[in-house]
């Protein structure tokens, strides 16, 4: 596996497959990288001959107060985890790379980023596009996978890949979970044992919901009530928010029809889980 750190390096190898007719996968992460992850480059990698994947801890998708400084960062474990998956680069930029210096070009895409995550964390979602693009850029791939856990950031993308006319396959990869339903995330590590105890609980009111809707619920209030009840009955959850959207557009819907998401957050302590459902509804 190439390890790169800067423009030249990537731009290097990544020309030398282009060059031999070779197709690029891409998966952008923030390393502290866990199943979840080597799951999107193992797809990347049914749809692409060469894999390129980044660790970028990008500043401009933290809030003030949030946990820049101290998000988990494994770049050792990152590194030998990728190889063993079979990333064929991996590309570590520092910040002035992939943010030089004087610059000021921000990237906002507007309907899939209101409410929700959007609300939650302001800026949040400038920062994810923002840097997106910039690592498009770079590494000019024809695929690129995102993980459906992140559903709302999903939409975004993908709307930015289509705006900007970037001409790359954006593929989803399902949500890896643990044998308890808990979604994998990098900030799971933040959890205490009791926090972690109660975490599965937002799975199980997602279920639920799903349960619902295959009998026959049609009402997104009807359906988010479900999972208030289930998140409320466990006292060391606290949900944030629970919602019917459109998938693409995340809209907000009163009755369910077509390809619907339901999105979910919560505070485990001063940890913050997300998740979602995802499905068609006739």
């Amino acid at each position: 596996m190439i390890e790169a750190t800067t423009e030249r390096e990537l731009r290097h190898a990544v020309g030398k497959w282009r060059a031999a007719g070779e197709r690029i996968g891409f998966v952008p992460t923030m390393g502290a990288l866990h199943a979840g992850h080597l799951s999107l480059v193992e797809l990347a990698r049914k749809h692409a001959s060469r894999v390129v994947t980044s660790v970028f801890v990008n500043p401009m998708q933290f809030g003030a107060g949030e946990d820049f400084t101290r998000y988990p960062r494994t770049p050792e474990a990152d590194a030998a985890a990728l190889a063993a998956a079979g990333c064929d680069l991996l590309f570590v930029p520092a910040v002035d790379v992939l943010y030089p210096p004087g610059s000021s070009t921000r990237v906002r895409v507007e309907e899939p980023s209101r409410g929700l995550e959007g609300d939650c964390r302001p800026g949040h979602f400038e920062g994810v596009a923002t840097v997106v693009a910039a690592l498009f850029g770079l590494v000019r791939p024809e695929v690129a996978v995102f993980g459906e856990k992140d559903a709302q950031q999903l939409a975004v993308v993908r709307a930015l890949a289509r705006d900007l006319h970037f001409g790359i396959d954006i593929v989803a990869a399902p949500t890896v979970r643990e044998s308890d339903g808990l979604a994998m995330s990098s900030r799971n590590v933040y959890l205490s044992p009791d926090e972690r105890r109660a975490a599965p609980a937002l799975y199980q009111g997602l279920e639920a919901a799903r349960a619902a809707i295959a009998a026959g619920e049609r009402s997104s209030a009807a359906v988010t009530a479900i999972v208030r009840a289930r998140v409320a009955a466990e006292p060391g959850l606290e949900l944030e928010y629970a919602a019917l959207v459109a998938a693409d557009s995340f809209r907000p819907l009163e009755r369910l029809a077509g390809e619907v998401v339901l999105p979910v957050a919560a505070r485990a302590g001063t940890t913050r889980l997300i998740d979602n459902l995802r499905l068609r509804v006739d």
